[in-house]
């Protein structure tokens, strides 16, 4: 765990765009399958204030990990429940990379202009929005992972409620805590149990090539 204010100043936009429309995702998938409770707590909207939780906004500047506000929905109200339920939690990813390809699209457009191409101030411009799509593809990934409560869970967990809701409960917490120790773990150590790193850098370098940067 550090405190990097150049770090912090220049991800900050890239993080609270990522979270505001990752749960705006959430809530307006819920809305379009028939549930109107993200819509009624005033979720679907573009203000971040309404999705970004203090402490958990902190932990991911100081930390590199952290969570916003959750949507709440009711899976009484989804027609086809498991597969809903599944829609509205990928929704939310999905939205994160998007928007790491829309900032690595910008980034090549800039790119085409000889003053983003050739000086220090438009250079330094393309490469804060290659790092914003980098942010999101780590978004992207992170919460694709199986361990509650990211919303990769939801692939498995929406059915451990008909099978055992005190399964479920105990899949929860202690995917929960678990997940705490990685994060722990691989912050304050060399070990890289999740190969999170990887799979970013993998993802990043991949779309930077097929944009032909030079």
């Amino acid at each position: 765990m550090h405190f990097d204010f150049f770090w912090i100043l220049k991800s900050l936009p890239a993080i609270i765009i990522g979270l505001t429309i990752h749960e705006l995702a959430h809530a307006y998938m819920a809305y379009k399958l028939g549930d109107m409770t993200a819509k009624n707590d005033g979720r679907l909207t573009f203000n971040p204030l309404k999705h970004i939780d203090p402490l958990g906004f902190m932990l991911i500047l100081i930390a590199g990990f952290g969570w916003a506000k959750p949507v709440s929905f009711n899976p009484d109200n989804l027609k086809h429940k498991h597969r809903d339920e599944i829609l509205i939690s990928l929704a939310g990813p999905v939205s994160n990379f998007l928007l790491a390809v829309l900032f690595l699209i910008m980034a090549r457009v800039f790119f085409f202009f000889p003053y983003f191409s050739a000086t220090a101030l438009g250079l330094a411009t393309v490469n804060l929005l290659i790092l914003w799509g980098v942010i999101n593809f780590g978004l992207f990934f992170f919460n694709l992972l199986p361990i509650p409560p990211l919303d990769g869970s939801h692939l498995y967990m929406t059915f451990l409620k008909d099978i055992s809701p005190k399964l479920l409960r105990n899949v929860y917490m202690f995917g929960t805590y678990g997940l705490l120790l990685i994060i722990l773990i691989q912050n304050n150590t060399k070990i890289e149990i999740l190969p999170l790193a990887s799979l970013i850098k993998g993802a990043t370098n991949f779309g930077i090539a097929l944009l032909q940067f030079r």
